[in-house]
């Protein structure tokens, strides 16, 4: 256990402890019980000091689901459990719940044709179960996003959510980052919230279109930061690669990015990862994460990996260090 406090002065009549932004005095004991009590406190203060900072991960999605979601969430089990810095909770999505069903769209025969009406009547069947059934379920499960629950986190940390998740207070959620608390996005995070702009602006980006996946060469921007420390300069990923609206570059700090797009190669700024402050609170953001071997290094798939292992430890080391950082337990600039 590292030392985090020290004895400042003693005497007689009082003792003095601090640590790191506190101090203690304490008066009118007798050296023998006036020692014991500095032995305790210091021992609380060490093992509060040093107690892993807790990570609530959501997986919910309303809208399109990544089939790299278990992975996902497999993988940063592990890297909890490695790190020994971190603990992780979930909140996964209710087991048989899918995406909001799609309207079906009228064909060249009109409304009449029979087919369109068959299509209509499933979906209302669909759209009625959906939200009658699976949005409470999933509500239920997102009650821990409540500012009540959020009391007992440091982190929260979205794994390639999607839509409008039926949160019990978004105000609140993103205040609570505000407050001092850290988030973490992976992947289609970006792919959340579109109707909500608080969310989009504590991100600082959001999910406008992807080409086919694609093998890119991500620019290392920062390698100071946690999060591309253990990054080559240049990094090659073959990925699902998001482009972004309203993003602003003199509003985040960079770490990855393209210097042209991923599919037709015209040159620009296409990010891939950033970090910012936003009030008291940090924000970590990787678009990396669509494909299972981005992950995993022993994942294995029909037709071979398209990222080898040592790119998927990359990935994590890459995502381990953003978390850290997000909680303030690594080094990194948030400087635009």
């Amino acid at each position: 256990m590292n030392v985090l406090f020290r004895l400042i002065s003693r005497d007689d009549d009082r003792a003095q402890i601090a640590g790191r932004g506190w101090s203690v005095t304490l008066a009118r004991m007798n050296p023998l019980r006036q020692i014991v009590a500095l032995l305790l406190l210091g021992v609380a203060a060490a093992v509060a000091a040093e107690a892993p900072k807790k990570v609530l991960v959501v997986s919910v999605t309303t809208g399109f689901r990544h089939s790299s979601i278990p992975t996902g969430e497999k993988v940063l089990g592990q890297l909890a459990a490695q790190s020994g810095l971190f603990t992780v909770d979930f909140v996964r999505q209710p087991e048989g719940m899918t995406g909001a069903p799609g309207r079906p769209r009228v064909g060249p025969k009109g409304e009449q044709d029979p087919a369109y009406q068959k299509a209509l009547q499933k979906f209302e069947v669909d759209q009625k179960a959906y939200t009658e059934i699976w949005l409470p379920k999933a509500a239920a499960g997102l009650a821990k996003l409540s500012p009540a629950s959020l009391k007992h986190y440091d982190a929260v940390l979205f794994l390639s959510t999607t839509g409008d998740l039926p949160l019990p207070d978004k105000q609140g959620f993103i205040d609570w980052i505000a407050a001092g608390h850290a988030f973490i996005g992976v992947h289609a995070a970006a792919d959340t919230f579109h109707p909500f702009p608080p969310f989009i602006a504590m991100l600082g980006g959001e999910f406008k279109t992807h080409g086919a996946q694609v093998s890119v060469e991500c620019l290392n921007q920062d390698p100071a930061h946690a999060a591309c420390g253990p990054l080559p300069a240049k990094w090659t990923m073959f990925d699902e690669i998001y482009q972004f609206k309203n993003f602003e570059r003199p509003k985040v700090h960079g770490l990855l990015t393209l210097d042209r797009h991923p599919n037709d190669k015209t040159p620009g700024d296409y990010p891939v990862a950033w970090c910012k402050n936003f009030g008291g609170g940090r924000v970590f953001y990787t678009s990396l994460g669509h494909r299972e071997d981005v992950w995993d290094p022993a994942h294995a798939e029909k037709g071979g990996r398209k990222n080898p292992a040592s790119d998927a430890e990359l990935f994590q080391k890459h995502l381990v260090g953003g978390i850290l950082w997000a909680l303030g337990l690594a080094p990194g600039s948030a400087k635009p």
